[in-house]
Parts: structure tokens; sequence; C-alpha cells
């Protein structure tokens, strides 16, 4: 569930296809994206039976330790854009604001805290070529915690 208004549209991110960018101001630690219709939840061995290209493995995102939530239904959520400089954080499913956001802004997070441990993403990061490879869970789980206390500081 997406809370504020939305539009979907060209992200500015070289390569990147489609952004979601916000239509009003999100204060810091506002919470942006909730988890909502999760009805589908694997461990990661069981996905990581399905072909890469899979629409199992291409939907789904690391929700707590080796538990992935698959969404193949594609819903805007889905266009929340990678960046090593995200305007917003994910944890435990939901993605707050890191910063007070203006309308207009669109929604980046980091894809390391949503992938599996040592999972590789098939492409580089678009602005510094660096590759996208999966944070182990603890320090995941870790660093969201700690940005999620300095939020509401």
């Amino acid at each position: 569930m997406i809370v504020p208004r939305y539009r979907i549209a060209l992200s500015r991110i070289p390569q990147a296809g489609q952004g979601l960018y916000l239509d009003e101001p999100v204060a810091r630690g506002a919470v942006i994206i909730a988890p909502d219709k999760v009805h589908t939840v694997w461990p990661e061995s069981r996905l990581r039976a399905c072909a890469a290209d899979s629409i199992e493995v291409e939907s789904s995102v690391r929700w707590f330790e080796d538990w992935f939530s698959l969404t193949p239904e594609w819903s805007d959520e889905c266009y929340v854009n990678h960046s090593y400089a995200p305007t917003a954080l994910w944890h435990l499913g939901f993605i707050f604001a890191l910063d007070d956001l203006p309308a207009g802004t669109e929604v980046t997070m980091d894809y390391r805290y949503v992938i599996g441990d040592g999972e590789r993403m098939p492409f580089a990061d678009s602005v510094t070529g660096r590759e996208i490879v999966g944070l182990p869970w603890r320090q995941v789980l870790a660093d969201g915690a700690r940005r999620l206390l300095d939020l509401s500081a």
C-alpha cells in the first residue's frame, strides 16, 4: 500500500525505466509504503529452486531472515528503483522517507536490503557502476533499525 499520493513516470535514473514519484510532500521518517496483501511468503531455499527469470524470483523481496514475500501481481510498489543514494529506507517491508521529501521526488531505496545474502542483481547501479549484492540479514536488520531510530530523533 502506497500511503501518499503518487504517480508512475519515466525514472530520472539512467536505464531504470519507470519510477515512483511523490505527488505531495512527505516528512522525514513518514511511511511511504506499508506491506498489505502479503499472501505468499516462501523460504529462500524454495525460491532458489525456481529459474532466475521466473515470476516468483522476479516478484520477490526479502522480508525477514531467509523468508521472501512474493507479489506477482506487480503493484506500483515495484516502481521503487535502486539507488546507492536513496530517498527512502526499506525496513521489514515498510519504506520510510529518509528526509523531508518534496512533491516530485522519485522514491528510491537500496536493493541490497531486499535481496538475499550474497545475491547479485543482474544489473549494476547505473549511476556508480557498482555491483548490487545482497547484505547479510543481521546487517540489514541492524542497519535498518539504526537508521529508523535516527529518523525518529
